[in-house]
Parts: C-alpha cells; structure tokens; sequence
C-alpha cells in the first residue's frame, strides 16, 4: 500500500502551493540520483516524493486524492508515478534549476549560427605553416534594411501565437512544456507580407561570400580545426555573429608519410655504398640532410633523425623526428661491364648466376 502523499512529503493536508513546492524541492536534492550514486534507497525515495508532489500539486487530482484516496485516483484513470528518473527532470526541471516548467526565461536577439570550412591543404603548407585566403558562404546582414526585415518607414507586428514572448507552453495534464513559437521561429514578431524588405524578403539577411585571411601554423594535420571568432552567420540585430571553424584536410606527399609529429620516408641505395659504408644525401621535410650509411647495412634499417620531423603545434621549439628507411636499389638495366663485374663478384661469394646468354639462346 502507498504511503500517504502528505506523509510522504512532510506537510499538513492544508499545506498551500508553495508550501508543497518547498518541500518537495529540499526533499528531492537531498535524495537526488546525483547526490546519492548507486544508492537504489535514495532512488526509491526519489520517485515516490516525486509521485506525491505530482499529485498534490495539481488541484484536481488532489481533491480526488483528498476524497478517495489512491484508489480513487487509479479508478479515474490518473496513474501517479513515472517510468523512470528522466520523466522527473523533464517535468519539475523548473523546480531543479534547468528551464522549463513554468519558469519564464528572458530572451534576447539570437545569436548567429556557427559555420565549418573544410580545406584543402598542401603537405608542405602543414610542415612550414603559411597564410591562405578563403572564401566562405555565410548569411549577412540586408545592407537595404539593415538585417530588420521591413521597407522604409514599416514597423514589426507582435506575434498573435504567442503575444511577443517567443514561447509557447503546450499543457498535458500537469505538464507544462515551453517551446520556440512555430510562427515567429522565436523573435515575438512577425512582418507582414506588403511590410517586407524586397531584397531579403523580409528575412533580414542575404548570402555572401567573406574572404578571409587565414594563419596556419606550422605542425598542422588533418582534422584540426581554426577557430575565427565572429566570422559564422550573423545574428539578428544587435546579437553577435556566429563562429567559422575551419577544418583543415592535410594532402598526402609523393615522398613523405606521418604520424602525428613524426614523419618517414623510404630511400633507395646503391648496392655498393651499403656494403663498403659512406655518406648519402637523404631528404628531410626541412631539405636534404647527409647521412652516415655504415659497412655492411642491411636493406630495409631504418635510421632516426632527431628533431627532423612535423613541429609540434604551438610548440615552435619541439619537433618529432624524421625515420629513413633504406632499401637497396636494384638497376633496371646494365652496362656489360657493369654485368661482368657483378658476375665476377658473385662469383667470388658463391652466388649462382644464370649462364651469361642463357636465355637468349634458349629461345633462338
């Protein structure tokens, strides 16, 4: 059997509106989900001062409540309590502190909507960082009437939905819900057809393309994002513009592959140089960079060259490394001295070589 709903909440049967309201406020933070986490005690108790309050705060079930009790309510259809804790926000969340409920909120000029920009970025242009011009579509201010809407000399209607305040509150049974007015999208007015700007059709803005100058530093990689303040789609009068975000898509290099920081490159060597050492010229995304190719290195070692790497966003003294892996570079074609030679030499190491002209007079 239920408790008593007054019991419940710790108020008298003559308790007024407010009063009820109080007290389920204190009695609901103090066992809230949030407050309580993994206390299922709390939670019970949670839903039941709830169920009470959503009873006796509304004046017809409580007079049937006060008269017939529970039971009186389950046989007019009335089914106090709620299926879980998200109904609870959504119908007291003026109580809780979030909007809603019957809360009147103050509204003001709506700011502008933020944009993204995707661009296109040369490998290179991430490693050095650079200065790029865009062009972006956005919505600007109706340089006619300025961003008002209304011909020369009109004035704005107030919204007959929702008598200039923006919101509507839609009403079942005890749940209030306030949403954007439908017909105003919001601003409490409307312009009539014959009052409307002919060049933006009473909307206030046109499109246009902004040009912007945008910085890019060094280091960048795909998917970052710059951030201009000011530069979305305007707001109504007298409300900030939005923000552009430009997302940056770095282009893959003929010759370089990253990671993060980290940048590699594969470099063909002379067969002659791996095996007898020397110095190699090998490329780095800064230019070329000599390097030490030790006696007897095996194809496929990788060499680390410190701070030769992507630089660090925003860390101008930081850099990843450069890997150069080195692999032999086999000719396509050779001289005949070349090919002696090399008969000569795998010869010497035990190497089983095809008959010189084998093939050839094999086939005819």
């Amino acid at each position: 059997m239920p408790r008593d709903y007054y019991d419940v909440l710790g108020v008298s049967q003559q308790a007024a509106p407010q009063e009820l309201k109080k007290a389920y406020r204190k009695l609901a933070l103090a066992n809230h989900p949030d407050r309580n986490p993994g206390d299922g005690e709390a939670e019970k108790r949670f839903k039941e001062i709830s169920e009470a309050y959503e009873v006796l705060a509304d004046d017809e079930k409580r007079r049937i409540y006060d008269q017939y009790g529970h039971e009186g309510l389950k046989g007019r259809g009335f089914d106090p309590g709620f299926s879980d804790i998200g109904d609870i926000f959504s119908a007291f969340s003026d109580i809780f502190g979030f909007g809603g409920g019957g809360r009147s909120r103050s509204r003001g000029p709506r700011r502008g909507a933020d944009l993204e920009y995707v661009f296109d970025l040369d490998f290179m242009d991430a490693v050095k960082g650079c200065n790029q011009e865009i062009s972006v579509p956005r919505n600007a201010h109706c340089e006619t009437c300025d961003g008002a809407g209304l011909k020369n000399g009109a004035s704005r209607n107030t919204c007959g939905t929702c008598g200039g305040q923006g919101q509507v509150i839609q009403a079942q049974g005890f749940l209030r819900i306030r949403t954007t007015c439908p017909h105003c999208r919001g601003t409490g007015s409307m312009v009539s057809t014959e009052d409307q700007c002919s060049d933006c059709s009473g909307r206030g803005k046109t499109r246009e393309r902004q040009k912007l100058n945008v910085t890019i530093p060094a280091g960048v990689d795909s998917g970052m994002q710059l951030r201009l303040m000011g530069k979305g789609d305007v707001g109504e009068p007298g409300a900030p513009a939005g923000n552009l975000f430009v997302t940056l898509r770095v282009m893959e290099h003929e010759v370089f592959k990253r990671e993060g920081s980290e940048t590699f490159c594969t470099v063909p060597v002379p067969y002659a140089l791996m095996c007898l050492g020397g110095k190699l010229s090998v490329p780095t995304v800064y230019g070329e960079q000599e390097l030490d190719i030790p006696s007897g290195t095996q194809s496929g070692k990788v060499f680390v060259l410190k701070n030769k790497g992507m630089q660090r966003v925003n860390r101008s003294a930081q850099k990843g490394n450069h890997h150069v892996q080195v692999i032999v570079d086999v000719p396509t074609s050779l001289r005949e001295e070349e090919e002696d030679l090399l008969r000569q030499l795998g010869e010497m190491q035990g190497a089983g070589f095809t008959e010189k002209g084998f093939w050839q007079r094999l086939f005819g």
